[in-house]
């Protein structure tokens, strides 16, 4: 199975009573044909062009031709063949065609011409064609796009004012409820196919701000960047990708919500691109042995990794090791909510946060800053020139219940594993290969900064921290290493 850009088109939900308390069900629609004719003209195609030229063929995998004799009658056939009198194509073709790409799209703003559609669609395209319902073709400019969140806003210029269709409320369609898709599959444009919304809050892996919604509406290639309607005609998605063994619809699909698509198009009306809120940290998942160490009840929340100094989060006071619970006052349930959560908060506004720390709920606030500019500025260069001195090697200190050995920092190690001098804690040298700490890729070159949220530099820090943990009967031990400048939390089970 593969995941597909390949546009879902729309689903449209009905709500399921409960149990307790039965409701009429919701009747299945005996058609669809109002809510198709009226949103249909606002529904295009795109297709787009990328030149090719002979230079950019230079890199490009080549036929492996046969070899003959100087004269060869064979030579002369496949010559003509192969590379055609003007030496570009097979004869009567001509130059090589250009590159072409179909998707779907939907009017937005029908006095200004705004077009939304997937950023795949019309990447690195150097001509847009945007067909309408009644054959008409404009040609579009790209008003502004986001990779991040594959999402780009087009504008056509129009004699007559475009058909348009409004944006609604993702957050209220449940699993279940109907949609509907309207798109552009395999070419054949106008398109309609009908579903139920079968899960939300989906993670695709496709980036950080992963929120899909699902459905069993037939999606297909070519359906990238159109539509998803409510029984109301609203827009509720933009179909994404699909699920697919073969590249045809399996009845897998997935949808940005509008939700979340409908801010980031906001903004590129207004600027052209975005701005997204960012506070300056790295943040990792809550896991169960994380949650262990660290006596909490449950793995909610985001854990911080890193702070970025000088950032707005160093600036707020959020500290390595704290446990994120809420932000700007919406509980953080799982990691992968936090970014989401933060890129949608306004920049320049105080918002508060609460914290976990230590066993201590510790409220907050911060002030984002502006992702795209923090992204410009780049990070900080606090790299130094290791020291050149090699000492004898020291001795190694071997921690058995992690099943590895850890040695202080010394110009010699440093040295030999690329460590800055301003690099601190005890270093880990040798690592068994049927440990936790192994598993949980603890290399030998990590640098272990603290253990169970105490800082350590030397090895006796580690195997006392180790101790105490066994004699509290813990499970486990909470680590945070760096590993070649990237810092985590690991929680390693303690060996028997």
């Amino acid at each position: 199975m593969r995941l597909i850009a390949a546009a879902l088109f729309g689903l449209l939900l009905s709500p399921v009573g409960a149990f307790a308390q039965p409701q009429a069900p919701a009747m299945i629609p005996n058609s669809f044909a109002d809510i198709a004719a009226r949103v249909s003209d606002a529904v295009v195609n795109i297709s787009t062009t990328q030149k090719v030229d002979s230079k950019a063929q230079a890199g490009a995998p080549q036929i492996q031709m046969p070899e003959f004799p100087p004269g060869s009658p064979f030579q002369d056939f496949f010559d003509e063949f192969f590379k055609g009198p003007d030496g570009m194509g097979p004869p009567g073709m001509g130059p090589l065609p250009n590159i072409q790409s179909l998707g779907s799209g939907f009017v937005i703003d029908g006095e200004k011409g705004y077009v939304v559609t997937n950023n795949h669609v019309i990447d690195a395209a150097d001509e847009i064609t945007v067909t309408f319902h009644d054959n008409t073709k404009l040609i579009a400019k790209v008003v502004g796009r986001d990779p991040e969140t594959d999402l780009a806003l087009l504008q056509v210029k129009s004699e007559k004012k475009l058909t348009a269709v409004t944006w609604g409320s993702s957050d209220e369609m449940r699993v279940g409820d109907w949609v509907l898709a309207v798109g552009n599959p395999f070419g054949l444009g106008g398109t309609v196919t009908s579903g139920i919304i079968s899960a939300r809050q989906r993670n695709i892996n496709a980036g950080r701000y992963d929120d899909f919604i699902q459905t069993d509406a037939s999606i297909n290639r070519g359906n990238s960047g159109g539509p998803m309607f409510n029984m109301a005609g609203e827009v509720i998605g933009i179909n994404t990708a699909i699920f697919s063994p073969t590249g045809g619809s399996i009845g897998i699909g997935f949808a940005i919500p509008s939700s979340l698509a409908k801010p980031v198009i906001d903004q590129l009306i207004k600027y052209g691109v975005t701005k997204r809120g960012w506070i300056g940290v790295r943040i990792q998942e809550v896991t169960d042995d994380i949650a262990e160490s660290l006596n909490l009840s449950n793995t909610q929340g985001a854990l911080v990794a890193s702070v970025t100094s000088d950032g707005p989060a160093e600036k707020a006071g959020l500290k390595q090791g704290d446990i994120i619970t809420a932000f700007n006052g919406k509980p953080v349930t799982e990691m992968r909510y936090l970014p989401r959560m933060v890129a949608e908060s306004t920049i320049g506004k105080s918002v508060p946060i609460t914290v976990h720390r230590q066993g201590k709920v510790v409220k907050l606030n911060i002030v984002p800053g502006q992702l795209e500019k923090a992204r410009e500025n780049g990070l900080l260069d606090d790299s130094a020139e290791a020291e050149t001195e090699e000492p004898a090697a020291p001795e190694e200190t071997e921690v058995a219940p992690l099943k590895l050995s850890v040695a202080p920092l010394t110009g010699a190690l440093r040295t030999r594993y690329g460590l800055d001098n301003e690099v601190t804690g005890v270093v880990v040298t040798r690592v068994a290969r049927d440990g936790d700490a192994a598993a949980k890729g603890v290399m030998p070159g990590d640098v272990i900064l603290e253990v169970n949220q105490k800082t350590v530099a030397k090895p006796e820090d580690v195997k006392s921290a180790v101790t105490a943990a066994e004699k509290a009967k813990k499970t486990s031990i909470l680590l945070l290493v760096n590993s070649q400048s990237n810092l985590r939390f690991v929680a390693i089970k303690l060996a028997e």
